[in-house]
């Protein structure tokens, strides 16, 4: 397994775009997929950077590192965001190459810690993550936020 980031491997800017927007899109959100990642490619700053899970030539699944994830702590960054990964390689913490990934990004561009927002309890403690508080998002539901210290 290898964890590869599209500005390391801009030549597969499209394939990163088409499974995000796969995997996380909606009709109402392809173009943020597609916009972000193609930015990504091509920015000067250390954020976002979006991560595929490689085994071979087969996507096992993805994460990103952006600076807000849609939540109302925007005073928090850099965020983890988008984790997944697909159902045939469950059960196996290839999730923590992914988190592990994003925490090496976060900390080479310079930041201390680590943010994520979910309802799922008791997988991101696993992987050094505390839950501080909650956060809110423009469609008025709730999420708890997560933090790892680099």
């Amino acid at each position: 397994m290898e964890v590869i980031s599209v500005r390391e491997h801009p030549e597969q800017t499209e394939r990163f775009i088409l499974y995000f927007q796969k995997r996380w899109g909606s009709p109402n959100t392809l173009m943020v997929y597609h916009d972000a990642i193609t930015h990504a490619v091509t920015t000067e700053v250390p954020l976002p950077d979006w991560y595929l899970l490689m085994d071979g030539d087969t996507i096992a699944g993805c994460a990103g590192l952006i600076t807000n994830d849609f939540v109302s702590r925007m005073d928090l960054y850099p965020w983890l965001c988008a984790l997944y990964i697909e159902e045939d390689y469950r059960g196996h913490a290839y999730g923590k190459l992914l988190i592990e990934r994003a925490k090496k990004g976060a900390k080479a561009g310079g930041f201390t810690h680590l943010y994520l927002v979910t309802n799922h309890v008791g997988y991101y403690e696993h992987y050094g993550f505390s839950y501080i508080g909650t956060g809110y998002h423009p469609s008025g539901d709730s999420s708890r936020i997560y933090e790892s210290v680099l």
